[in-house]
């Protein structure tokens, strides 16, 4: 597509969750419950950064994971990455908590967030891991969703792109019955958030990624090129200043004062 102006940057899988953040945040419909409605916003290291742009201040990230995939043999350092702090509910811009009676609180319009462990970006589909019997935080939302026409929202970076169809890897894993050891994966349609949907939303400009991975902290880096009038490429370059240098997750938990 012809274009005034061009340009092409990397961004670390921080610097993604960022950048990611901000566009969840600047979704029509999450704006709409922020201020008259409610959002839930449930445990992964992304949400934290969508929790941390909704609130307009830090949280304690760490706090704020569920699963997690780390090297083979890496000593979990203790408490450093947990499940402490519990999923967060805004309700008309005040932060509190979901109890019991929270499913019945939602209604049309709200907002569940929720971001996944695959993503089938073309096909607009995101897969989950799935551990627990009841179908854990999925299993708990998705019919809710469904039901009472909420707003379920994906927040993805890029680097979790898998290859191959995903509806055809999660039929795999429910053949295999009782033979499975490990995680089955739930696919559904989402609202998904990535880089690109959030360079679109904030700056009008279009994105593409030409490129992924990196080293010395830049695994899983995504190369993108932003494209479209002087104006829209200019907004993207100060976005980018902006985010670049965002910490990686172990460098923010070790922040003096942290």
């Amino acid at each position: 597509m012809p274009a005034d102006a061009l340009y092409t940057f990397s961004l670390t899988v921080a610097e993604g969750k960022r950048l990611i953040g901000r566009g969840v945040a600047a979704l029509p419909q999450v704006r709409r419950a922020l201020s008259d409605g409610i959002i839930v916003v449930t445990r992964s290291t992304t949400s934290g950064y969508v929790l941390e742009e909704l609130l307009g201040a830090k949280i304690d990230r760490r706090s704020f994971v569920t699963g997690k995939t780390l090297p083979s043999g890496h000593p979990e350092r203790g408490k450093l990455l947990s499940a402490d702090t519990p999923e967060v509910v805004i309700r008309r811009g005040q932060r509190g908590e979901g109890d019991e009676g929270l499913i019945g609180e939602l209604s049309a319009g709200d907002v569940v967030i929720k971001s996944p462990n695959a993503l089938d970006y073309d096909g607009g589909m995101v897969g989950y891991l799935i551990g627990a019997s009841d179908g854990g935080t999925v299993g708990k939302y998705l019919g809710p969703c469904h039901g009472k026409h909420l707003h379920f929202v994906a927040p993805c970076g890029l680097e979790k792109q898998v290859a191959g169809d995903l509806v055809e890897a999660s039929l795999l894993l429910t053949e295999a019955g009782a033979k499975l050891r490990g995680p089955s994966l739930w696919v559904t349609p989402a609202e998904i958030m990535t880089e690109l949907d959030a360079i679109a939303l904030l700056t009008g400009a279009e994105a593409v990624q030409i490129a992924a991975g990196g080293i010395m902290g830049a695994e899983g880096a995504a190369w993108i090129t932003a494209f479209g009038s002087e104006e829209q490429v200019g907004a993207v370059r100060s976005l980018v200043e902006e985010i670049q240098g965002e910490p990686e997750m172990l460098e923010y938990a070790t922040q003096p004062g942290d």
